[in-house]
């Protein structure tokens, strides 16, 4: 067996087995390269406008321009935390979702710090779960693509083993073709798994820096709002 210049000449010069698992990896190749890119855009739309959202924030002094501020940038975790916690603390006149929830939190005493620290911790693991999306396949893909590669490889050598035995002799014209072949397989799933591996720390270290960046909001919130509390009327 011969090897062709060139990728498509390469392809072409492979078995049958080393080709089924070269489209496999590739097929993964493609997919984490996808998620790559659209989780990298994800986050820096998110950080951009986590960033807007505090700097405008630390400006705001009336409670209704924070809300329509945290409605504004909607991507932001750290505005989905204010708006949750000021929608169950000082509802808007027109919206009694969360009156009697308020009513059993804190009554008419003022927000109860526990309520509001599960609310926004509830509302922050709702956050870090649509980040989250895609991820386990980078790890996936960083995890059994290299084993891919190396089934490829083993079934490749045991090939060239067989066409040894067939030709009768061991000779380096003879063992060099089915070897290459082989190794082949073990290179794509390395090509495959090192970018995937290396975009599921990076992202999974984003994830972490959000989570502690948010969470540190969310305890100033709540910090600020049983300073302060808020007396809502209660509808009959």
């Amino acid at each position: 067996m011969m090897f062709q210049a060139g990728p498509l000449g390469l392809f072409s010069s492979l078995g049958s087995v080393s080709k089924i698992v070269l489209l496999v990896l590739f097929v993964f190749s493609v997919f984490s390269w996808g998620i790559i890119l659209y989780k990298w855009k994800t986050f820096r739309a998110l950080d951009r406008q986590d960033d807007r959202f505090r700097l405008a924030y630390a400006r705001v002094q009336d409670p209704e321009e924070a809300r329509r501020l945290a409605r504004r940038w909607s991507q932001s975790p750290s505005a989905a935390v204010l708006l949750a916690l000021m929608e169950r603390t000082a509802p808007e006149e027109n919206d009694d979702r969360f009156q009697s929830t308020f009513a059993d939190a804190g009554g008419e005493t003022g927000p109860d710090a526990r309520y509001l620290e599960r609310v926004a911790g509830s509302v922050l693991q709702d956050q870090l779960a649509r980040l989250e999306v895609y991820l386990p396949f980078l790890a996936t893909t960083g995890n059994i693509t290299p084993f891919v590669g190396l089934l490829g490889t083993v079934l490749g050598i045991i090939d060239a083993f067989r066409q040894i035995g067939q030709q009768g002799t061991a000779s380096i014209a003879a063992v060099a073709p089915g070897v290459a072949e082989a190794l082949v397989a073990t290179a794509a799933g390395l090509f495959a798994a090192i970018p995937a591996v290396i975009g599921y720390n990076y992202f999974l270290s984003r994830l972490r820096k959000v989570a502690f960046r948010t969470e540190a909001f969310s305890i100033e919130c709540v910090n600020a709002l049983q300073s302060k509390p808020k007396q809502v009327e209660m509808r009959g």
